[in-house]
């Protein structure tokens, strides 16, 4: 199965990272492509063509080395070359997918990519403290959570639409961290739930 272009209405779905390695007939584009709303798997290509599918977290064996792929609710987290010698070169997002359109914002706009930085992260602060503790409680107050680990009961009281607009600037501020691949483990708290 060949290879197909990133389209717009993809971009928050499927993502294609590449990379160009020596081959015995030539320099090769290595290609790996992650669906993560369809399904939880990687699929590499060499010059276009898959040759390779596999659950995440995935291992590819690539001359030269291993490719290893990984992805979470909000993108790819890892999409790394790994070398015999154990050095890391992470794999280029192809153009057309969100990766790529952001690394273009930020050579063309440093500025303005600078300040969607640093808006994302007053968002996931502002909610890990404001929100995080109101879905804490709706969560606890499960019975089967609540019987195994107790309840917690929120010191903020949130008006619904106040935390329907904090839960999806959230949303938003974790995917343009995850784009940029910036992780923190505090500022990133909030998003720890959907790696478990």
């Amino acid at each position: 199965m060949a290879l197909r272009p990133v389209r717009l209405h993809q971009a928050l779905s499927r993502t294609v990272h590449t990379i160009t390695l020596p081959d015995p007939d030539g320099p090769a584009v290595w290609a790996v492509e992650t669906r993560t709303t369809e399904d939880h798997r990687a699929r590499l290509y060499r010059d276009g063509q898959r040759t390779s599918t596999a659950e995440m977290p995935a291992t590819f064996t690539v001359p030269g080395g291993r490719i290893e792929v990984d992805a979470g609710l909000y993108g790819v987290t890892r999409v790394h070359l790994v070398t015999p010698d154990g050095r890391e070169r992470r794999l280029a997002p192809a153009p057309g997918t969100l990766e790529h359109r952001r690394a273009v914002l930020t050579r063309d706009h440093p500025r303005l990519s600078r300040g969607i930085a640093a808006t994302a992260v007053m968002i996931l602060l502002v909610n890990l403290v404001l929100a995080a503790p109101v879905w804490l409680e709706m969560v606890t107050s499960i019975p089967e959570v609540a019987d195994r680990f107790g309840t917690f009961t929120s010191p903020v009281l949130l008006p619904g639409w106040l935390l329907g607009t904090l839960t999806v600037a959230g949303v938003v501020a974790a995917m343009e961290r995850a784009v940029t691949w910036r992780h923190n483990r505090i500022i990133d708290a909030e998003t720890i739930w959907t790696s478990l």
